[in-house]
């Protein structure tokens, strides 16, 4: 019953989190402030959504995954952020003719 509970908190907090980021992406105006939000706040939430999940899990095995497919995930967001904030960043300069001092 605790556990249940337990569960339904970190789950609902991980939703908390994907709806703030959801936010984020919609309401900032710059693309690198946009993916900072995404990112941020969506490894939290899958990552409370996986803590949650790893207590029904039943096995040390079964739970083991989910934290493995958490990693992975987090290691593709952290990519893709990356390269998608390089191209906004090379795009803005190619806009300016090159003038702009960072």
């Amino acid at each position: 019953m605790i556990l249940d509970a337990i569960t339904m908190v970190l789950t609902l907090g991980g939703l908390a989190f994907f709806a703030a980021g959801t936010l984020g992406l919609l309401r900032f105006p710059d693309t690198h402030s946009r993916l900072h939000a995404l990112t941020k706040a969506d490894n939290l939430g899958l990552g409370l959504i996986v803590l949650g999940l790893a207590l029904q899990a039943g096995t040390p095995g079964n739970a083991i995954k989910l934290v493995l497919i958490w990693a992975l995930a987090m290691i593709a967001a952290g990519t893709t952020a990356q390269l998608i904030a390089r191209s906004a960043l090379v795009s803005n300069l190619r806009k300016d003719d090159g003038d702009r001092t960072r």
